[in-house]
């Protein structure tokens, strides 16, 4: 296996609740209002320090998306997934995007001790 380079980020941040790894800055969450499974995710333009899974077509709430699951690349836990393409042209803004799953990553505050509490349904995986 090869040496593992890491992205360091600078600014608020979220990180790998399992290994602390830095995985994407605050100023790229898309949204904060998609669900998934295990209950809120956040949407992303950019993600760092992570690793993709197989390609698969996967049926959620808002139709069927082929996706990629994205792991730590430091620990191996799974967290989250990649919108690959969708089937749905009002689907496609999610193309390229990223879905972390709020509860296996923490923010890092730097200065701000205040953290926002944002909430709200969107997408989710169906059992």
């Amino acid at each position: 296996m090869g040496r593992v380079f890491l992205v360091e980020l600078e600014g608020r941040s979220y990180r790998c609740r399992f290994c602390n790894n830095n995985v994407a800055l605050a100023d790229d969450v898309l949204s904060r209002t998609f669900n998934c499974s295990q209950g809120k995710a956040y949407l992303f333009s950019n993600v760092v320090n992570i690793t993709s899974g197989p390609k698969e077509e996967r049926l959620m709430l808002s139709g069927m998306h082929t996706v990629e699951d994205i792991f730590c690349c430091c620990c191996g836990q799974i967290l989250g997934w990649k919108y690959v393409t969708t089937h749905d042209k009002y689907q496609r803004y999610k193309e390229g995007k990223f879905v972390l799953e709020r509860w296996t990553i923490v923010e890092e505050m730097m200065e701000d001790l205040n953290g926002d509490a944002h909430t709200g349904p969107s997408d989710m995986e169906n059992p």
